[in-house]
């Protein structure tokens, strides 16, 4: 038997975006329920490199200060390119904060931080839908019951759901010929690495590697995919290690031995989907009271490190924008052309940033995808002259949560 429950805001996806919207709308004194599919909150992937624009965000969430003692700062870093006959290195500075944080410690971080009953497990969304008589949206969820929303934030990841049934997206989403592999290698008595972000070429195989404590480094490697095979593969940790060492043939013994002594239980081998950077420029991104936000509204590769800092960054312009709109109601209720004037402001204030994040790591990813030099220069060329700055993403600044004139008390 259906029952209605209601609820003002609902945010679908318990996910690093989703988890932060509640915390920033709970900083600007705003309620939300956060529904989860799974049993538990759950991380997908080993790491998350956060650079200053998400150290920026965590602060004003208020978690910056606990996170900042699980994982150490990188100093600086180097690319090394592995041909037949010589290796070469050049080495570049990290001039603002570099840090590489465990996925699980920025989940349990942010939750723990939540008033309790915002967060709700085992509760999958079937079905969303308009209400014909209150025009405000309702979830079917797996339970049976029918809730009622005044507004859904969509943060449920690349495969959006809540994206898909509204038809927010006119265009589906791509794949790279690239797939990335995650993981962790614990060294029990320390490793040797400096504080840097090494990353090891050799043809279109590419390791990168970041120490996230004085015994455990974080790593990923990037090769071509092979569909079905991978397909394969991704299920069985001991089968991606394998690969893995076949892919990485010529790569320095200490990068072998790295992946071969990783913790099989934070492998993960994922193919790369993307919303192209034209398609942002394009789509509304929100309707009526229902809009996304993360993966679901820009997803895109993992090429620059900006993918989980462009998330929080959402969260954060959300939350301003919607307490901003609420305040300047007289009596603090969130109506549905208030709500939609806030979108229509999130919308505005994050396009062009999350069209330049995805344009860079759409270049990029065509760099690693393409067997053409010709169009590997074309590429390089384009990029030296559109991003030549490599601080130009980390110095963005998604504003604050503090309590100011316009905010919603």
């Amino acid at each position: 038997m259906k029952r209605n429950v209601e609820n003002e805001i609902v945010i679908v996806g318990g996910g690093i975006c989703g988890l932060a919207t509640a915390l920033a709308l709970h900083r600007k004194k705003i309620k939300s329920l956060v529904l989860e599919k799974s049993e538990e909150l759950r991380a997908t992937g080993a790491a998350i490199i956060v650079q200053a624009n998400g150290w920026h965000a965590l602060d004003q969430l208020g978690v910056g200060s606990i996170l900042r003692q699980t994982a150490i700062q990188i100093q600086g870093g180097k690319f090394i390119s592995i041909s037949e006959d010589e290796q070469k290195e050049v080495a570049f500075r990290i001039n603002q904060e570099f840090r590489c944080l465990k996925r699980t410690d920025l989940i349990k971080a942010i939750a723990n931080c939540l008033p309790m009953q915002t967060i709700r497990t085992n509760c999958q969304v079937l079905s969303i839908e308009i209400d014909s008589a209150t025009h405000y949206p309702q979830l079917l969820l797996s339970n049976g019951s029918i809730l009622q929303a005044k507004v859904v934030i969509g943060c449920d990841g690349v495969n959006s759901m809540i994206a898909n049934m509204v038809g927010l997206h006119q265009t589906k989403l791509m794949r790279f010929s690239t797939c990335v592999a995650r993981g962790f290698t614990k060294y029990t008595n320390g490793h040797q690495f400096p504080s840097e972000f090494a990353v090891i070429s050799r043809g279109q195989v590419q390791l990168g590697r970041i120490p996230m404590t004085h015994k455990l480094v974080y790593w990923f490697v990037t090769r071509l995919s092979t569909s079905q095979a991978d397909s394969t593969i991704s299920k069985d940790s001991n089968l991606i290690r394998r690969s893995l060492l076949e892919s990485m043939e010529g790569f320095p013994i200490h990068a072998m031995d790295m992946i071969r002594s990783c913790k099989l239980n934070s492998l993960h081998l994922t193919d790369l989907k993307y919303r192209p950077p034209w398609d942002l420029l394009l789509n509304k991104f929100h309707k009526g009271t229902i809009v996304v936000a993360g993966d679901a509204m820009h997803a895109t590769g993992p090429f620059i490190a900006q993918g989980g800092s462009a998330s929080i960054e959402d969260a954060i312009v959300l939350a301003r924008c919607l307490a901003q709109k609420m305040h300047n109601t007289k009596n603090m209720m969130i109506g549905r052309c208030i709500v939609s004037e806030a979108f229509d402001k999130y919308v505005k204030e994050r396009r062009m940033r999350i069209f330049w994040l995805s344009l860079n790591t759409f270049l990029v990813g065509k760099k690693l995808d393409t067997k053409s030099w010709i169009v590997r220069l074309i590429v390089i060329a384009i990029m030296v002259v559109l991003f030549r700055d490599r601080d130009c993403h980390s110095r963005y600044n998604c504003g604050t949560l503090r309590e100011e004139e316009g905010d919603y008390i």
